[in-house]
C-alpha cells in the first residue's frame, strides 16, 4: 500500500478533486491510503438533491461549503474535527459493499483506544449504537476507493443545524434525533488525542510505522496538481455539479428501503416522460443518469417503462434496492 498526502489542504473541493484524480490515474498497482481534514463543509452524496439536505440559511450564515462527491449515500458534514480516510484499490470485484475489508483496520485502531467500535448498519461504524463514522464507494473502470469520516471532535451542533433532516430516515422528531444519534470519538477516549494523532495510529497500524520518510508515498508531479485543479475548476468548484438544475416535475415519487431512499421526480407531459431526476442516498455502482436517458420521451405507464428498462439490472444502479422496489417507484 502507498501513502498519498495531501499536503495538509483543508479545502473540501481540492480533497474530493485529488481523490477523484488519483482514483482514476495513479500509475501503480499498489492500494492506496488518503487521508484529509476539510474545514466546515457539507458533502453531499453523489445521487441527493442537494438544496433538500441542507439548511441554507444556516450554510450562508456559518461559511459552510457544500460539495457534491462522486459516491453515493448520504450528506454528512466535515470540519476540523473530522478525520476522512480514502482506501483505493483495483481488486474491484467482490468489494464493492464490503465495508469490512476497508474498515477493519480503523475500527482495530479505535479499539485500541478503548472505543468499543464495530460496523453497523449500511454503511456506519458504532460506539454503543451511535454513529461515529459514515463510508460510502465509488467504482471506476480501473480501481475502486472505499471512503469515510472519522468524527472525533466535530461541533455537532452545526452538524443537526445545518443538515436538514429527511422524513423517515429519522425516528422521533427533528433535529434531536439526528443529534442522538452522532457521537464524536473523544467522547470515548480517556487520554487527551488530536486528530492528526489519529490519523498517525491508523498510519502506525498499517504502514508499521509513523514516520514519513519510512512510510511508502506514492509521488504526486506539479502535473498531477495541476490536473486536480482544473477538476475543482470544472466539477467541484461549479455550482451545477455541486448543486445542479432540477427539471419542473408534476409528479413525485418516493419511498425508502432498507437498501437506502429512491426519490423520483417526473415531468410527464402529454402522457409521456419529458424529464426525469432520481434522487437519493442508495449506493449502486451505476450511473442513475443511464436510467433517466432510457426513460426520457416513453410512455408513462408501468409496461413501457417495465420494456424501457428491461435489459438493466436496476440494483447495479441502486445498490442494495432490489430490481423490483426500484420499479415500484419508478413506475405509476
Amino acid at each position: 500500500m502507498l501513502f498519498v498526502d495531501n499536503r495538509g489542504i483543508t479545502d473540501a473541493r481540492i480533497n474530493l478533486a485529488l481523490e477523484e484524480h488519483v482514483l482514476r490515474n495513479a500509475v501503480t498497482d499498489e492500494d492506496l491510503l488518503l487521508f484529509y481534514v476539510n474545514a466546515p463543509a457539507i458533502i453531499i452524496g453523489r445521487n441527493q438533491n442537494t438544496i433538500e439536505e441542507i439548511n441554507p440559511p444556516i450554510v450562508a450564515e456559518r461559511g459552510i461549503r457544500v460539495v457534491r462527491r462522486i459516491s453515493g449515500g448520504g450528506a454528512v458534514y466535515h470540519d476540523l474535527g473530522n478525520l476522512n480516510f480514502s482506501f483505493m484499490t483495483r481488486d474491484v470485484s467482490g468489494h464493492f459493499s464490503r465495508y469490512d475489508r476497508f474498515n477493519q483496520p480503523v475500527i482495530e485502531v479505535l479499539r485500541s483506544l478503548g472505543v468499543p467500535a464495530e460496523l453497523g448498519g449500511r454503511n456506519d461504524i458504532l460506539a454503543d449504537g451511535r454513529k461515529i463514522s459514515g463510508n460510502a464507494q465509488f467504482a471506476g473502470t480501473q480501481r475502486m476507493f472505499s471512503h469515510g469520516t472519522l468524527l472525533f471532535d466535530s461541533n455537532l451542533d452545526d452538524v443537526t443545524e445545518a443538515l436538514r433532516p429527511r422524513p423517515g430516515k429519522v425516528e422521533s422528531k427533528g433535529v434531536k434525533s439526528i443529534r442522538s444519534r452522532v457521537a464524536n470519538i473523544s467522547e470515548f477516549i480517556t487520554k487527551p488525542l488530536s486528530v492528526d494523532e489519529l490519523r498517525l495510529c491508523i498510519v502506525e497500524r498499517i504502514f508499521g510505522t509513523r514516520e514519513p520518510a519510512r512510510v511508502p508515498t506514492l509521488a504526486l508531479t506539479d502535473a498531477d496538481w495541476a490536473a486536480v485543479h482544473a477538476l475543482v475548476d470544472r466539477r467541484y468548484g461549479a455550482w451545477d455539479w455541486n448543486y445542479g438544475e432540477n427539471p419542473p416535475s408534476n409528479v413525485q415519487r418516493a419511498q425508502r428501503f432498507p437498501g437506502g431512499e429512491i426519490d423520483a421526480r417526473i415531468d410527464v407531459q402529454a402522457g409521456r416522460i419529458a424529464a426525469l431526476r432520481i434522487f437519493g442516498d442508495f449506493m449502486g455502482r451505476g450511473d442513475v443518469r443511464d436510467i433517466e436517458e432510457r426513460l426520457r420521451g416513453v410512455r408513462y405507464d408501468r409496461d413501457a417503462i417495465v420494456d424501457a428498462v428491461g435489459d438493466l439490472e436496476l440494483s447495479h444502479y441502486f445498490g442494495a434496492i432490489s430490481h423490483d422496489e426500484a420499479l415500484a417507484v419508478l413506475c405509476p
